[in-house]
């Protein structure tokens, strides 16, 4: 490894820019040309500052947003084990409600919302420990294990192999190391893909654990940055028009029609029947006359989202476009007559139909809005996919012939967008970089994983079940691992799934002690060229550690040097003797002049550029708060679904009667978080509680009101449980005894309606929102 950065770091030595010094010849104010390399100067710094403490505002703000990165990366990983567990549920939650699930499977169920324990739990003893972290180290950097294994495993495996590697094993999403090793993964993932692939047109399209692994990608911290930045506030200006109906479907316009029609007069004409086919529907002039104008309205918005799409190709994250880079690449090598259109289809099959379209038409989901929009803002944003879809691929218009009328969109843009999805690709390789971040590594004193023993113990077993094609060979050392840690231990409970910290490490590569003689050694710098680079690198810490000195120019580097050793910081008057006697040193060796000329250009360049990259750190950082709100805000959503899972879950067993379920004789209204239920006894009420109207507005429970204004302030609900999995919602107006109205909820029906996406509770005079009514009830009585 230290040989082949030595060698990156010679073949970049010839490339001087204008302001590169000469070669170093004897005279003063020249320097090597080893010493232009910018890449090995900006390797050294790396090493030269790991253990440097500076304090000020720009090492706050990267600190700042290191800590931001870090909780992202961890809070994505939660948010993909919940979001896995809610798709579990959903599904099972279906079979309950239908009553067809055995008690078995309810307990199979209640596992699942078991929580975990994060003190308890099985731990491999140090022998184990330092295998599994031999094994890790070698997965992380030898990405095509990983490659390999995740084209061998089923559909039902990838999610828990796919939370191992995209959230553990490259979990530090802003990582560069990581994030390198990961794509390197990919690619071979990719090359597999195109080579097995029998046809063009079925290349990337299918769900298979290859798409799977790539819409999960999309979902980590730089690419959910992304949505949130560009689309956001388009599809939140879109969805405040709540009443705008842009509905082009003439069949679905046509049913629209005459529904008012029938609501204003009270009976159909007899030219306006029901149930017309499609093409009567489209040929009735009244029809025609309501969709003109809407064409053009849906057309117009599809091109102010396009538009900022493709403003935003300097803001995609590196890792997506150079996943686009690969597809082309492949595409060419393995079609060489493959049109530019047909490439571009399948680059625009990955970026728009996996990771566009989906935060467009469920901006929900990917916590791009705060509420759920509208019926209407959500028909205009999935024909707002649709376009974009067409647009990437080749449209067929076979099951939906009325959108051959918004052909002129897709005509009109074909060759923006084709220009767009081939810029995407124009981005550099990482091989080099990437040498010198695994040279960085081995230098590192430990490196450490945060896994836990569940993803410990299931990528060990599937490891070992597909040993033979992973490592056939007896000296292979993948195989010389599995063989060391034996069978795959079983997985263990989910209250003991600890989390334990692995430290990786290599039997195989040598850890560098001592990066300063290794570079002497392996590189051809020379021993003035390290004093030259670390001159500079102290008198820039100097200059940032030290308050107003960096605002006198032209800098005096003697004076710094001399200010710093004069104060009453130790640290710095080490440091400022220090580079006082090595600038002496290098104007004896001829290195520098005795004005430190070219050193102090150097050195205020670097400080320009450190104020500037303050801004960006800055700039990032307010971004990435942003993210990290919204990621948690759907991490507590999500949570309160696995709630409602639990209430529900506890009044099915109470009422299924089984004398050996846990839970029976105790139900939803007294079922606290940790599942411990209330004494047995005389069945409890609970409630009322109050609401007002603007509070539950505020909240979003409320998604639509027919309530005048002025009526608003003397509205309130009173929620009430009189049996377990039952509620009574009552409307009250201020100063009257009896409730105007009152519905009497189940809690299974309301997660019928969530499970078929039944979106709104009619209570009359307001509309409740399915998702934010199960939170409510949730937060009010399963967690009292």
């Amino acid at each position: 490894m230290a040989r082949a950065v030595a060698a990156a770091a010679a073949a970049s030595s010839d490339s001087t820019g204008p302001n590169s010094p000469g070669p170093l010849t004897g005279r003063k104010g020249s320097i090597s040309t080893t010493r232009s390399s910018h890449r090995y100067s900006q390797l050294y710094s790396m090493a030269a500052e790991q253990d440097v403490e500076v304090e000020d505002d720009l090492a706050r703000a990267q600190k700042r947003l290191r800590e931001l990165k870090t909780k992202i990366s961890s809070q994505s990983k939660k948010n993909f084990v919940l979001e896995r567990d809610v798709r579990y549920l959903d599904s099972r939650i279906a079979l309950l409600i239908q009553n067809r699930m055995a008690i078995a499977e309810q307990r199979e169920v209640a596992e699942h919302l078991e929580e975990a324990d994060s003190s308890d739990g099985l731990f491999p003893d140090d022998r184990k420990l330092q295998s599994y972290g031999n094994l890790f180290f070698l997965l992380q950097t030898e990405p095509r294990h990983i490659a390999t294994l995740c084209r061998l495993v089923s559909l039902t495996e990838i999610d828990t192999l796919l939370q191992t590697v995209m959230f553990t094993l490259y979990g530090n999403q802003y990582e560069s190391r990581e994030e390198h090793l990961l794509l390197t993964m990919f690619q071979s993932v990719l090359s597999a893909q195109f080579e097995t692939a029998t046809e063009f047109g079925s290349l990337l399209r299918a769900n298979t654990p290859v798409s799977r692994m790539m819409t999960t990608y999309t979902r980590r911290g730089p690419g959910q940055s992304y949505l949130k930045t560009v689309l956001s506030e388009r599809i939140n200006s879109l969805i405040e028009h709540k009443e705008l109906n842009l509905e082009v479907n003439p069949l679905k316009v046509y049913e629209q029609m005459v529904n008012q029609i029938e609501e204003n007069t009270g009976s159909l004409p007899p030219h306006l029947p029901r149930g017309v086919p499609p093409e009567t529907a489209a040929a009735n002039p009244d029809v025609q006359a309501i969709i003109a104008p809407r064409l053009s309205m849906v057309m117009e918005i599809a091109n102010s989202f396009l538009d900022t799409i493709l403003e935003s190709l300097d803001q995609v994250p590196y890792g997506i476009r150079w996943i686009c880079k690969q597809i082309r690449s492949l595409t060419k090598r393995k079609y060489p007559d493959a049109t530019d259109f047909s490439i571009c289809s399948l680059i625009g099959g990955f970026f728009f139909l996996r990771f566009i379209n989906p935060a467009i038409v469920t901006p929900q989901a990917y916590m791009l809005v705060d509420g759920l929009p509208s019926k209407h803002p959500r028909r205009t944003l999935t024909l707002i996919a649709k376009l974009l879809q067409n647009l990437a691929n080749k449209p067929s218009y076979a099951k939906e012939a009325y959108m051959m009328t918004l052909n002129p969109f897709v005509e009109n843009n074909k060759a923006r967008i084709n220009k767009f999805l081939n810029d995407l690709c124009e981005v550099g390789d990482f091989y080099e970089s990437l040498e010198m971040d695994q040279y960085m590594a081995l230098s590192k004193k430990e490196i450490n994983l945060n896994i836990t023993m569940n993803e410990l113990f299931n990528t060990h077993q599937l490891l070992a079940q597909h040993r033979d094609t992973l490592a056939p060979q007896e000296k292979h050392h993948l195989r010389m691992c599995l063989n060391e840690l034996g069978p795959a231990p079983p997985q263990v409970p989910r209250k003991e799934n600890k989390t334990i910290i692995l430290p990786l490490f290599s039997r195989w590569e040598t850890p560098i002690q001592d990066l300063h003689s290794t570079f002497l050694q392996e590189t051809n710098i020379t021993q003035a060229d390290i004093m030259y680079m670390e001159t500079k690198s102290i008198l820039v810490q100097l200059l940032r550690s030290i308050p107003g000195i960096a605002d006198k120019r032209p800098l005096d580097l003697m004076k710094i040097a001399e200010t710093a050793a004069t104060t009453k910081d130790a640290i710095l008057v080490r440091k400022g003797i220090k580079v006082k006697e090595m600038l002496i040193e290098l104007e004896a060796l001829n290195v520098i002049d005795d004005h430190f000329t070219f050193m102090t250009e150097e050195v205020t360049e670097e400080l320009r550029h450190l104020g500037n990259l303050r801004e960006k750190v800055n700039e990032e950082a307010a971004s990435l708060e942003s993210v990290y709100k919204t990621i948690g805000d759907h991490n507590n959503y999500l949570r309160s679904q696995l709630d409602s899972y639990k209430a529900y879950l506890q009044n099915v067993r109470m009422q299924s009667g089984g004398g050996n379920s846990p839970g029976q004789g105790s139900g939803v209204g007294v079922v606290t978080v940790g599942g411990k239920e209330a004494k047995k006894g005389k069945q409890q009420v609970l409630g009322p509680f109050k609401f007002t109207h603007h509070q539950l507005e505020k909240d979003g429970v409320i998604a639509e009101s027919n309530v005048p204004e002025n009526r608003r302030s003397n509205i309130f609900f009173n929620i009430t449980s009189p049996i377990p999995g039952t509620f009574i919602i009552a409307l009250h107006y201020k100063g009257r005894d009896k409730a105007i109205l009152e519905m009497d909820l189940k809690l299974d029906d309301l997660l019928e309606k969530q499970q078929d996406q039944v979106q709104l509770l009619d209570l009359e005079y307001v509309h409740l929102n399915v998702n934010k009514v199960l939170a409510l009830l949730t937060k009010t009585f399963i967690k009292r």
